[in-house]
């Protein structure tokens, strides 16, 4: 399974338009491209699943354990040409500062993979050197095999880089790309904008992949791939739960941040996802056994989910009428009973929990928790602790202690700093900000598959009285 990493020395490098440009370029040459992304990040994995038509996957070695890590990845670059790895902010950053946990060096050495180190070359010559040296010696199980020089004028400037490089760090120089406005890719207070609201996104994509062509070694990068040491992998077998369940999954510009390992866990364990749409569909999908409503950008579309009065009833009743329903994040937002947003506009959402969510300048919460979920739920039969996300500039109004199912729990070396109640619990139904990845405790898709199992069976034996 030919792969490589591609790696930043920090964030806003341009490892994204790089490696969709990549991605792009190779997909050109008729190549099958698997695309992965380190981390739980949600938009960038979307511009790869754009450019490539193959779902990206999200690899989190905090989150993940490394036989998970190598099973998801095995899983899905089998039957492709090659797989290209989006690192996340900088090579070593991950989990506090700690070498080995949740970075992109972290995973790089869990798949044996070749690193492709991105750097600015911006205002640089011999130190760009010194920069490249001071990142292959800082951990030097990391197996950098290129250099891609990003912000720099041209030729002249690539070629002085490429020459204190390439002598003093004995690491190939394979490229570079100049600055272009046209193909820039914009932010906005959770990341970059994702690819669904990015108007000419084909022409971007197109533009930088013929960058990519006329200034990066495309050849040299596939031989790097190539050199990638074999891993073993044992096929993962699932236990099917006995049943087969429809579960309605939201899927528009408002809700798309799932873990597409997620779903397909789901599946695998009896689930039909039927997809939809809260800003166009006028109500929800029929025969319906479980919710599963990811995050997104609700606040940005809150006053077209607002006036989408018959979907938001669907849901309600619904969710009254006790189907199992699992809310992250944007999820929980748009069930509460309205959103206010930075201009100040309240807009009416669900109103199944007893709370408003409020967007804020900065951010509330960013980083990895731990999840203690205290009380059963739709989505635990039992007392569990799982690792998860959180990454939110809203906050929601408190509502009763007794409601909350959630112990969040913030630790650093080994002591908690930071507690706080969350997991609001009504109905059948769970919303809270944390996103889990199911594969950091498979006990929580099964549970919820099965409490989707019973909610199908007592709806077929009311229909029969």
């Amino acid at each position: 399974m030919p792969r490589f990493v591609i790696a930043g020395t920090q964030s806003g490098v341009g490892k994204t338009t790089i490696s969709t440009g990549i991605m792009a370029a190779l997909k050109k040459r008729g190549i099958k491209v698997q695309p992965f992304k380190v981390g739980p990040d949600y938009i960038d994995p979307a511009f790869h699943t754009f450019v490539t038509a193959n779902k990206s996957r999200n690899l989190d070695s905090w989150m993940l354990d490394k036989n998970s890590i190598i099973k998801l990845f095995a899983k899905n670059a089998m039957n492709k040409d090659i797989s290209v790895i989006e690192g996340v902010m900088g090579l070593y950053d991950g989990y506090g500062v700690k070498k080995d946990e949740g970075s992109t060096a972290h995973v790089s050495k869990i798949l044996n993979a070749p690193v492709i180190l991105i750097i600015n070359g911006k205002g640089m010559s011999s130190s760009a050197a010194a920069q490249v040296l001071g990142y292959k010696l800082y951990d030097e199980g990391v197996n950098i095999k290129g250099v891609i020089i990003n912000n720099i004028s041209g030729e002249v400037h690539y070629d002085l880089l490429k020459e204190s490089i390439e002598r003093d760090t004995k690491i190939k120089c394979i490229g570079f790309l100049k600055p272009n406005k046209n193909i820039e890719l914009k932010s906005r207070h959770l990341g970059l904008v994702p690819s669904v609201e990015v108007e000419n996104l084909k022409r971007k994509i197109d533009e930088i992949a013929k960058m990519v062509e006329e200034t990066i070694d495309l050849d040299a990068l596939l031989a790097i791939a190539g050199t990638a040491e074999e891993i073993s992998y044992k096929p993962e077998k699932y236990k099917r739960i006995v049943g087969n369940v429809n579960i309605g999954v939201p899927l528009d510009k408002a809700f798309n941040f799932y873990y597409e390992d997620n779903l397909d866990l789901l599946k695998a364990l009896g689930a039909n996802i039927v997809y939809f749409s809260p800003l166009k569909d006028e109500e929800l999908p029929k025969n319906l056994h479980g919710l599963y409503i990811g995050g997104g950008f609700p606040e940005i579309f809150a006053k077209d989910l607002e006036e989408n009065i018959s979907m938001r009833n669907s849901i309600k009743k619904a969710i009254e009428k006790g189907l199992p329903t699992y809310a992250e994040c944007g999820g929980l937002m748009y069930l509460s009973k309205g959103i206010t947003t930075l201009e100040n506009r309240e807009y009416e959402m669900v109103g199944i929990f007893n709370t408003k969510a409020s967007m804020t300048k900065r951010l509330q919460r960013f980083g990895y928790v731990y999840v203690n979920i205290d009380k059963s739920c739709a989505i635990a039969e039992k007392k569990y602790s799982v690792k998860a996300h959180e990454f939110h500039r809203s906050t929601v109004d408190d509502i009763k202690e007794d409601e909350y199912v959630y112990t969040v729990n913030k630790i650093r070396n080994g002591e908690i700093v930071k507690t706080w109640k969350c997991g609001f619990k009504k109905y059948n139904a769970l919303g809270a900000y944390a996103h889990i990845h199911f594969y950091s405790n498979m006990s929580i898709a099964n549970d919820f598959i099965k409490n989707c199992i019973s909610f199908k069976n007592r709806s077929c034996e009311e229909y029969e009285k």
